[in-house]
């Protein structure tokens, strides 16, 4: 058998939906990048964030995961400010910033329409994150953005739903596929969040300040 690779291709055929909605976002936004999202980052990363999926004119418009939206703004904000950033961050790919031992990737490689992939489209993907995670041999932490991505994570880890339950700032110790690892939990960096206070920056920039203390840096 094949081995899956980290990255889906570009005409990944495995949702029907998905690619429907990709070939429709081709012809109504002919210069957006409209494939699966590769994860951007540092190949040797110690720390890994997974989203949920690309936003549509976020990810799905530059190529690059959470660039181009809120979400990228605040995400990429606290990476700098807690050192995990090089480079000024302007919202598209090649703004030049790079990720010191980090990688970010989503569960869910297309951008899904409504922004909610279905639970059959993000088992199809999740041989993807299994890949992405086998590959980072140093990896020791996750943050898993959303009840969503950190279900997503412990399914592609082998747990139960029941083994974490997801609250924002809640860290369990799990088993990864090169050793132990701590997953941390965050409300997701979306406008509609923040805008509802439901997380905060202060909350948003506690969980980075946890995962930096953890990892020793």
């Amino acid at each position: 058998m094949t081995a899956v690779p980290p990255e889906a291709p570009l005409d990944c055929p495995l949702c029907p939906r998905l690619v429907a909605f990709r070939e429709a976002n081709e012809r109504t936004y002919p210069a957006f990048f409209n494939a699966p999202v590769p994860s951007f980052g540092d190949r040797d990363a110690r720390f890994l964030i997974v989203g949920l999926a690309p936003g549509l004119k976020g990810a799905n418009q530059t190529g690059r995961p959470f660039t181009g939206d809120y979400a990228g703004d605040l995400l990429y904000a606290t990476l700098a400010k807690h050192g995990f950033s090089s480079g000024e961050y302007a919202g598209h790919a090649g703004d030049g910033v790079t990720l010191n031992g980090v990688m970010i990737t989503n569960a869910v490689r297309c951008v899904p329409p409504q922004n909610k992939p279905e639970t059959h489209e993000a088992n199809q993907c999740r041989p993807y994150l299994a890949s992405r995670f086998a590959a980072l041999p140093r990896l020791k932490a996750v943050l898993a953005l959303g009840k969503i991505a950190h279900d997503n994570t412990l399914k592609t880890l082998g747990y139960k739903m029941s083994a974490a339950k997801f609250a924002h700032a809640a860290e369990f110790d799990l088993d990864g596929p090169n050793g132990p690892l701590r997953l941390f939990n965050s409300y997701h960096c979306s406008r509609y969040n923040t805008n509802t206070r439901r997380l905060t920056e202060e909350m948003f920039d506690d969980v980075f300040g946890a995962i930096r203390a953890y990892l020793g840096r």
